[in-house]
């Protein structure tokens, strides 16, 4: 297994930094907090790429917003500024990790997405079924959560496996561990999701009662 050195420099280059606020503000441009970012774009990477280099960058607050797509999610998006570093670190580190993956994970992914995900499905169900001829199932399933229950440390220690530069390590863990400051959220979230089911059951349980208790008092 390869192990990775000095990719804290590569990271925090100018160059990278510039390239990661290209990519990040693609169809992005409308937004305002990006519109606000870009106004002094230059100004604001090149005071991130001086917190970088002096290794006092520390990731900021998340804003938490609820989406339907089509079930209810939590999202907690980062900042501008943090989100463009977080292309920067994708650049550079995508390269050592994406071919480690499995090659049927089509979402997030360079190359990959909906069509690859279809045209590999396509293919595999007329193998499956020979043509159409025998019948072929399909397990549909998903993870409650996932993002919000991955053990940092279980992910740390696969990263650090094939990095060994301390300097990168210590940004990632900056990285990871901002997410763990909205874990009061998380549990809110779970604690309403858990008190809704119970009022749901309740209103069941009175429904289910009310026609005889109805009956008895006409009686």
């Amino acid at each position: 297994m390869k192990v990775y050195k000095n990719l804290y420099r590569q990271i925090t280059s100018t160059e990278n930094l510039f390239e990661a606020w290209s990519i990040f503000k693609r169809d992005k441009r409308n937004r305002p907090d990006v519109e606000v970012f870009e106004k002094n774009v230059e100004y604001e990477l090149f005071k991130l790429g001086r917190e970088l280099r002096a290794k006092c960058y520390r990731h900021g607050p998340y804003r938490m917003f609820m989406i339907h797509d089509p079930k209810l999610r939590c999202i907690h998006k980062a900042t501008v500024r943090d989100r463009v570093l977080h292309h920067a670190v994708f650049k550079i580190l995508s390269p050592i990790f994406e071919p480690t993956f499995i090659s049927t994970s089509f979402s997030c992914r360079v190359g990959k997405g909906t069509h690859k995900g279809v045209e590999y499905l396509a293919r595999t169900l007329r193998a499956v079924s020979r043509n159409g001829t025998q019948p072929c199932y399909a397990l549909k399933c998903d993870v409650r959560k996932f993002f919000d229950s991955i053990d940092h440390d279980i992910l740390l220690d696969i990263f650090e496996k094939r990095v060994t530069d301390p300097d990168t390590r210590w940004l990632v863990r900056e990285i990871i561990g901002s997410y763990e400051d909205v874990g009061f959220t998380r549990e809110r979230e779970r604690e309403r999701e858990r008190e809704q089911k119970c009022a749901k059951k309740r209103r069941a349980n009175r429904q289910s009662h009310e026609p005889a208790f109805r009956q008895r008092v006409y009686e």
